[in-house]
């Protein structure tokens, strides 16, 4: 049986660029740098992302960046009084944020953002079951 998600693995050119994106967007601890000796298909650094039991192991690897850009993503949530803030993040870092798909009040806020590998991310303000509970309320 399934217990849980493991980590997520990124491959960038540029794992300087990628940690940075980490650590100021998301708050990352870098916790492995493979340096020249790798143990895996190339350089790679670990990092952490959240606080409590069970955080986020987030695995960057050196590589070739995704060809094109998708609405295929990852998304972390965030607190509502945080988007702002986020936000100013992500520009302050210069990565393109995408226009957001259209809303219904009650099922949070979102930013949509790309690095500089073509990998889409999202930081979410709500919650699943808000999610559900709004949509049950028909439009």
């Amino acid at each position: 049986m399934v217990q849980g998600l493991s980590h997520i693995t990124f491959i960038v050119r540029d794992l300087d660029r990628m940690q940075e994106i980490l650590t100021t967007v998301f708050d990352a601890r870098k916790v492995y740098d493979s340096g020249s000796e790798s143990f895996s298909l190339s350089k790679e650094r670990f990092f952490l992302i959240g606080k409590g039991e069970e955080p986020i192991w987030v695995a960057a690897m050196e590589g070739e960046p995704l060809p094109t850009r998708t609405y295929n993503h990852v998304a972390f949530k965030i607190a509502d009084q945080q988007y702002e803030d986020h936000l100013q993040r992500i520009r302050g870092l210069g990565l393109e944020v995408r226009e957001g798909r259209s809303r219904v009040s009650g099922e949070g806020q979102s930013i949509y953002f790309y690095d500089d590998d073509n990998h889409m991310f999202e930081l979410h303000t709500g919650t699943l079951d808000e999610r559900l509970k709004r949509y049950a309320e028909g439009r």
